[in-house]
């Protein structure tokens, strides 16, 4: 355990930034799941409001550094791909 007190603050800052990254991660996975359930379901107007949102949610993604920008854009190219061929 940390015995400075710049150490102990790191510590209390590592423990608050690893709750907010994985809640941030979850948060981005539950949304794509929702939307490829959605696309298994083969309803299209549904399939396009659940993308706008899943859109939505991994730009916000990238905006808090939990995944890169070309990362996002990969996914949302192959799931637009994916929208698109529902309808």
């Amino acid at each position: 355990m940390a015995n400075h007190f710049s150490a102990l603050k790191r510590a209390r800052q590592t423990v608050k930034r690893s709750a907010n990254n994985r809640s941030n991660t979850s948060r981005l996975r539950t949304e794509l799941r929702k939307l490829r359930e959605t696309l298994e379901s083969g309803d299209a107007k549904q399939a396009k409001d659940a993308f706008g949102a899943t859109v939505s949610m991994i730009d916000k993604a990238v905006k808090k550094g939990v995944i890169h920008k070309n990362t996002a854009a990969r996914y949302k190219s192959r799931l637009s791909v994916r929208v698109a061929k529902v309808k």
